[in-house]
């Protein structure tokens, strides 16, 4: 089984983008835990997250798809604790990575849905470049995926398709 990870800051089209890429994917646990209990994150929170969204990755996974997009997953996590704290406690790097990560730019209009904090300009670019060196820290591999809604969801397909065609 591969595994396919969304990453980057907030509203650049990852949910969104997950849903039509036509595998298996694992929504994020973080939006539902700050829906329910909002978005003044502790470190604690930040750790039960990560935890929780592990817990519904290995649930997935149990299926054995070919493929198993997943929404989000720690290193993410360690990029908002980053943000947030100035710090990554390093049960968030520990977790086990993707095959592959699609780091999406900031370059598409920000929305706020209610669980989003980072929408001024300077804020979004600053998570942007968070988001990507925990990638970088972390060593593992990504594509980048930027431009139009059609472009985002080609280069997408694109990356997958090389991910698959490499075994």
């Amino acid at each position: 089984m591969k595994t396919i990870c969304l990453h980057g800051a907030e509203s650049t089209g990852k949910t969104v983008l997950a849903g039509r890429l036509g595998y298996p994917w694992v929504s994020e646990y973080g939006r539902a835990y700050c829906e329910e209990r909002g978005t003044d994150l502790t470190m604690p929170d930040l750790l039960a997250i990560a935890e929780g969204q592990a817990a519904e990755n290995r649930k997935a996974a149990a299926a054995s798809p070919p493929l198993l997009v997943l929404d989000t997953d720690q290193l993410m996590t360690a990029a908002w604790a980053q943000m947030l704290f100035s710090q990554v406690p390093d049960a968030l790097l520990a977790y086990p990575k993707a095959d592959l990560y699609l780091l999406f730019s900031p370059d598409v209009p920000w929305l706020h849905d209610g669980t989003r904090c980072f929408g001024e300009e300077a804020t979004r670019a600053r998570f942007a470049d968070i988001a990507e060196k925990v990638l970088i820290q972390a060593e593992v591999p990504f594509v980048r995926i930027a431009g139009t809604w059609e472009q985002r969801e080609a280069r997408a397909k694109q990356a997958i398709a090389e991910l698959l065609a490499a075994d």
